[in-house]
């Protein structure tokens, strides 16, 4: 491994189907006021709203509702957060949901008592926090981001349209996450795929950098065929245990900053997708995976050795008798493969984008230069084109007529017509 480095992760983790009965000692540890965050309600649904607000109730708790978050929190939502927090002096961020959530919280966390504009400050200068920060909770109900042991707050801003994220240090890390796999249970089945798909290119945007033989990369491959693995059973039954815990504690190392040591990190496919994000407003892990076969062939040369590797200790594509470039290649098609296994969106068409919004696009990615190749907004832009000319299959809907049994074996007979969503 080369360079030098710092590790340190102050979040406590509670895992397992029992995890919530750590929650009442946790909320020991702090004041009497807590700001509730949630979503836009399925944690009611669930029945999970009403744990939650019963063990605040029976910890003497004083609850200030915030709800409403949407799954790319806007600036003018965290403003809304922080005046609920600074009028009613809040003692602790509680986060109920996904990582738009947890996200939300931390950018509250950091922005009640900043004494300037947070969007300026944080998410435009970058500066670090030098205020006084609101410690945050979690309780994770969808799995992706991470977030629950990071500090990476990503935030859009319509007006502006960016979005960006800002990865605070280890005094903006969730203090505790409490994570129960059965509560993602309920997420549909595109909320499932999305948040597997940000796993896997949280993992892919810290692999494919660096030459060097690092442990990091030993350990990145082994979770990359853990999610491949779990994820083909979770589509197929949701509610098996053990793969929705192995992606869960997946998403988790994926992105608790252990994966970046030794490395100097990509992050293109997220600048390109958050980019996308800003416009559309589309699910995050969606605008990864429309942008990503197209970047990731596009940087392929330049890194051949990585995705050769990543073909035959991912893949297990078999090298004998093949090029190094064959052997990348093959590993990129049994990737593509996988997302459409997934029914992940391939074309950014999909997601809203249109022609008209593409230089705005490619101008709202922020170029990174820690990957195999340094993007020029004339590539990004090429990539948006690429993605947009991938074929877009879609189920089409039916239409049955029935028609007399068949004259010889009497069994009925339908006639099936096929038409086209788009």
């Amino acid at each position: 491994m080369l360079g030098n480095f710092y590790y340190a992760n102050p979040t406590k983790l509670y895992f397992g189907e029992d995890a919530l009965q750590n929650l009442e000692a946790e909320l020991q540890k702090y004041g009497d006021t807590v700001q509730l965050i949630y979503g836009g309600g399925s944690i009611k649904k669930s029945g999970l709203y009403d744990q939650i607000i019963e063990i605040l109730i029976a910890c003497g708790k004083t609850i200030v509702e915030d709800g409403g978050v949407m799954p790319n929190p806007t600036i003018e939502k965290v403003y809304d957060g922080c005046q609920k927090a600074k009028e009613n002096d809040v003692d602790l961020l509680l986060a109920v949901g996904g990582g738009s959530v947890c996200d939300y919280a931390k950018a509250v966390s950091v922005s009640t008592w900043c004494e300037e504009d947070p969007w300026d400050k944080y998410y435009l200068r970058m500066e670090d926090v030098d205020n006084r920060i609101i410690p945050v909770g979690c309780v994770l109900t969808m799995v992706g981001t991470g977030s629950e042991m990071n500090g990476g707050s990503v935030i859009t801003n319509h007006e502006q349209k960016l979005k960006i994220g800002h990865v605070f240090g280890e005094n903006v890390f969730p203090k505790f996450s409490i994570m129960n796999p059965k509560l993602t249970y309920t997420l549909p089945k595109r909320q499932m795929v999305s948040g597997i798909y940000d796993i896997m290119n949280h993992i892919t945007e810290q692999y494919f950098s660096g030459d060097d033989d690092n442990t990091t990369d030993y350990i990145a491959e082994g979770l990359m065929r853990s999610l491949i693995h779990s994820s083909r059973i979770a589509v197929k039954d949701p509610e098996n245990y053990e793969a929705r815990s192995n992606i869960m504690w997946t998403a988790t190392w994926a992105l608790n900053t252990l994966l970046d040591k030794g490395k100097t990190t990509d992050w293109m496919v997220h600048m390109i997708g958050q980019s996308i994000g800003a416009y559309t407003d589309a699910t995050h892990g969606m605008t990864l995976s429309a942008v990503s076969i197209p970047y990731y062939r596009a940087i392929c040369p330049y890194g051949l050795q990585k995705f050769k590797r990543f073909a035959m200790n991912v893949w297990n594509v078999n090298p004998e008798g093949k090029t190094d470039e064959a052997i990348a290649d093959e590993g990129l098609k049994a990737m593509e493969s996988w997302m459409k296994e997934l029914d992940l969106v391939m074309n950014i068409r999909k997601l809203g984008v249109t022609e008209d919004m593409l230089p705005g696009i490619v101008k709202g990615t922020f170029i990174l230069d820690g990957g195999y190749k340094v993007l020029t907004e004339d590539e990004i832009m090429e990539i948006l084109k690429k993605s947009k000319k991938v074929f877009i299959y879609q189920k089409p809907f039916q239409e049955i007529e029935r028609l007399p049994g068949c004259r010889k074996c009497r069994h009925p007979v339908v006639k099936v017509s096929f038409h086209s969503r788009l």
